[in-house]
């Protein structure tokens, strides 16, 4: 292959991972432990692992749980659009994954030696979630893995700009570093990048949470689906005046018993859903939304002072409302809505394989038909830990690599990221509306690319691409869905139609993003 114009450097791989959290680790481990020569890419130091709180949800053996409820509830969740069968084999693998991460260094926090220590989240039937910390589990997962791959060659501030395919499928990345532009040939992409978090103004993801794998496969030819549903976390911690990364209030702190209220101590779920306060995301962030329109009220409160030793259960989130200025054991805490998960992403099976040889998925910027229209608290970690190895495990049997012909694209376009944020926060966020979206598009097609080199585009302009990009696929998707279901909501179609209980794939078209509506989805 002839390098790229631009280029300074190169390297080979039998499989790239691109990111380090708990998809892309489990992913690297597996391919490393299966005698490939494995790359991580990291463009960032902490990764959206770090800052989970909840736990991992798992049907413990010899427990009143089972799987079958455990399906049923994330079926209950998913509103129509999980792939039932995919949400079963991602369940029944789940505790297999768990005791392998736990070979790996993992602990969870105990009632007593060898007994994990249970809670319960919105949308579960059972206390079924696993903790560490209280609530730092992402932290120890992420520990554990780390540690782990303390052996791989994890590369940090390394941003992929491209995917390179050629005939027969991947042939490479095309990298940015500290040394220019660079070429890593391989034949296995893992894309674990994580979420889309900053489309918005407010979110609880990491600063690197810009939808760059949603980008990537997209410029490779990859269709993404579920892209429209967006989960916005009910209880963000509400800071005036704050915007970009804001802590959130886990779904356990409800689990152990707290509610919401209205600034005069009325409940924000009574008479909403027979689950109260435990109902799924979608539903508690619709009813925080409406009550705040109702009002014109900044918040809506989260009334913790009934769980005994607050503190000592929930160090982290403790320690984020004391740098708030508040006090959760005597205090209420004011909480909105925020943006948090992508259930939907670049479409792969359970195994993470994509349409494109050699291109694999995990994590949140996957969509494996795991959350439908709305995942259920803790099956995220759940499913990276599952599909990660599973992709892994895959990405080793890639032997060679597709001969890549001709240059990857130029500068993409992109559109100021405040501009874009607001945009969105405006016009897609809890809930959208036809004219609303109309806007956004338009706003989103005068984005332009600068006439800059591809290879001089900094980090942060590859981001603003990408968040450009993967915008597009929100608004063409939300758009083409004129219903109302999970974290969808479409104020001018306020009703589910069952006509739209079909995923609904995005693909890349010469003006940015074109809907490929699914068979037997109406027009």
């Amino acid at each position: 292959m002839t390098p790229p114009a631009g280029t300074t450097w190169s390297a080979d791989a039998d499989v790239v991972v691109v990111g380090a959290g708990v998809a892309g680790l489990a992913a690297a481990l597996a391919a490393h432990r299966r005698g490939r020569k494995v790359l991580v890419l990291s463009k960032i130091g902490a990764t959206a692992t770090h800052f989970a709180q909840g736990g991992i949800a798992v049907v413990l053996p010899d427990s009143e749980d089972s799987v079958e409820a455990h399906v049923r509830d994330t079926l209950a969740a998913g509103a129509g659009l999980c792939d039932a069968d995919a949400v079963l084999s991602i369940v029944t693998d789940g505790y297999r994954a768990v005791r392998d991460l736990v070979a790996d260094g993992a602990r969870f926090d105990e009632t007593r030696s060898g007994k994990w220590a249970l809670t319960r989240e919105g949308g579960h039937s059972a206390r079924r979630i696993i903790h560490a910390g209280g609530d730092a589990t992402g932290a120890e997962v992420q520990r554990a893995l780390d540690r782990a791959a303390a052996t791989l060659d994890v590369r940090r501030s390394h941003v992929v700009h491209d995917i390179l395919v050629g005939p027969d499928g991947v042939g490479g990345v095309l990298v940015a570093n500290g040394d220019g532009l660079g070429v890593i040939h391989t034949g296995a992409v893992v894309l674990a990048t994580g979420g889309l978090g900053h489309l918005y103004s407010a979110t609880t993801n990491p600063d690197g949470s810009t939808g760059d794998g949603v980008a990537l496969a997209l410029r490779a030819g990859v269709a993404v689906a579920d892209i429209e549903f967006i989960q916005f976390h009910p209880t963000m911690l509400h800071t005036p005046h704050a915007s970009g990364c804001r802590p959130l209030i886990s779904e356990a702190v409800r689990g152990e018993g707290a509610v919401l209220v209205d600034k005069h101590g009325d409940s924000v779920t009574a008479g909403v859903h027979p689950l109260g306060d435990l109902a799924p995301r979608d539903v508690v962030a619709g009813a925080i939304a409406r009550r705040l329109r109702e009002t014109g009220d900044e918040c809506v409160y989260l009334d913790a002072r009934g769980i005994a030793d607050f503190a000592g259960r929930f160090p982290t989130i403790t320690a984020a409302c004391a740098t708030a200025g508040v006090d959760p054991s005597v205090q209420l805490i004011p909480v909105v809505p925020g943006a948090h998960y992508s259930c939907g992403g670049v479409a792969t099976d359970t195994n993470g394989q994509t349409a494109l040889t050699g291109l694999f998925a995990a994590g949140e910027v996957a969509r494996t038909g795991m959350h439908g229209a709305n995942r259920l608290a803790s099956n995220s970690l759940l499913e990276g830990l599952v599909v990660g190895r599973r992709a892994g495990e895959a990405a080793a049997q890639i032997h060679g690599r597709s001969v890549v012909a001709g240059e990857p694209e130029g500068a993409a376009p992109r559109l100021d990221r405040r501009r874009l944020q607001s945009a969105m926060t405006r016009w897609a966020s809890v809930s959208r509306d036809a004219d609303g979206l109309g806007m956004l598009a338009a706003e989103l097609r005068s984005a332009t690319a600068s006439p800059a080199a591809a290879n001089r585009m900094t980090p942060h302009e590859v981001e603003d691409a990408a968040l450009t990009l993967t915008a597009q696929a929100v608004v063409a998707a939300a758009t083409a869905r004129t219903e109302s279901r999970g974290c969808h909501a479409r104020s001018d179609w306020p009703e589910t139609d069952p006509r739209f209980a079909a995923t609904i794939p995005v693909r890349r078209d010469a003006e940015g993003c074109d809907v490929a509506l699914a068979s037997g989805v109406p027009c």
